[in-house]
């Protein structure tokens, strides 16, 4: 009997029957509701907003957060096997959430006053706001410390002056995270879109992540309440520990991407017939699917892994590198293998496969390029700063 799926070392029975039942809901959801539709909304490059409700409703925003904010109070496995499901999907996808969540709530979470916290996070649970993260500049990506943005103190509140690119969701958001120099020093704000002076255009052209809202946000005056001050903010760690939450839920979602590619190659080959037999029968193509098996077995053995290290409260933020290093190289070199199995079927939009592989190339450099993190793992292992 051929081995079928992408379990080879039987991960599920690490797994609590919680767990299993977070992540089977969501894979029907995506299987329902997604792969139907994603297709469309990435040919387009629309987002699919009407799937907003139904993963609010799952209690996927937040999904780690108390439950006296609407949150699901999740544990960190089950959280990254959503982020894997929602991925096997689309990284569009995935990103929203992630968003969401780990850059939009968490701050509000972690840094944010009391009231702070029970006038957003519950409406960022439910989906009835929107939000955004605004940290990477123009000309500031992985150097966040060299920030341009500006917060300038007046009677009347902070007013801040800069500008935001490659923001996912900003264009469709009610709220931005924005980060800025205050004062000598890196704060966070609440900044609510509607305000006058903030703009956020959406950019165009992108041949990756096409299902997602990529935006700039332009911040010309923009007067903010002192009430709006992030008040436990403060220096460029906060706003690492929010990146720091969203490259764990990458780390799980680049191997639901790599699993969907491989799941495909395996279907396509046992098909395409070549020569009077299978093409799966040849040598070349095993060969392939081994490798990917072996790579996305590995990925998910360090994701859960991860995943119960943060749940013990042991995670060191270097770990959180490797796993985002390692595990979107092997969702990348998996949708590459499988689009090559399958040949110039492999680059249309009749399998998900090259809709991955182009999504992937985004993966790879946000939250952290895979050069970044790399250099990461380098400090940590020499005591050396290369980047310094």
């Amino acid at each position: 009997m051929p081995f079928k799926g992408v379990d080879f070392y039987r991960i599920d029975d690490l797994l609590s029957d919680e767990e299993r039942m977070v992540r089977d809901t969501v894979r029907r959801f995506v299987d329902e509701r997604v792969v139907p539709i994603i297709n469309k909304h990435f040919e387009e490059a629309t987002f699919p907003t009407e799937l907003i409700p139904a993963m609010a409703e799952m209690g996927l925003f937040g999904g780690t957060l108390p439950e006296e904010y609407g949150c699901a109070n999740m544990n960190n496995v089950a959280y990254g096997l959503v982020m894997q499901e929602l991925e096997r999907g689309d990284s569009g996808l995935r990103s929203f959430v992630s968003v969401q969540g780990a850059l939009v709530m968490y701050p509000i979470f972690t840094f944010g006053t009391a009231e702070q916290k029970q006038k957003w996070l519950p409406l960022l649970a439910r989906g009835q706001k929107i939000g955004c993260f605004g940290l990477t500049e123009p000309d500031h990506g992985s150097d966040p410390a060299g920030m341009e943005t500006r917060a300038r103190r007046t009677n009347k509140g902070w007013v801040l002056n800069g500008t935001k690119r490659w923001i996912t969701n900003g264009t469709i958001s009610d709220v931005a995270i924005i980060w800025a120099k205050a004062e000598g020093d890196i704060r966070g704000f609440i900044v609510e879109t509607k305000i006058p002076g903030f703009q956020a255009p959406e950019i165009k052209n992108k041949l990756s992540l096409r299902a997602s809202v990529t935006s700039d946000l332009v911040l010309d005056d923009v007067l903010v309440p002192d009430g709006n001050l992030l008040p436990n903010s403060s220096g460029l760690k906060a706003p690492l520990m929010c990146l720091n939450q969203a490259r764990y839920g990458i780390a799980w979602g680049a191997i639901g991407a790599a699993t969907a590619c491989y799941e495909w190659a395996v279907e396509y080959t046992k098909g395409r017939i070549q020569f009077d037999k299978p093409i799966a029968q040849f040598q070349l193509v095993q060969e392939k699917l081994a490798h990917m098996l072996t790579e996305i077995t590995k990925g998910q053995l360090i994701a859960w892994r991860l995943g119960r290290l943060k749940d013990e409260g042991k995670l060191h933020f270097s770990q959180t590198s490797m796993a985002k290093r390692n595990n979107v190289r092997v969702g990348l070199e998996t949708a590459r293998l499988a689009r090559d199995l399958m040949g110039a079927n492999g680059i249309t939009l009749e399998y998900p496969v090259f809709r991955h592989m182009c999504n992937l190339e985004s993966v790879y450099t946000y939250e952290g390029t895979d050069h970044i993190h790399t250099l990461i793992l380098g400090e940590h292992i020499t005591g050396l700063p290369a980047y310094k």
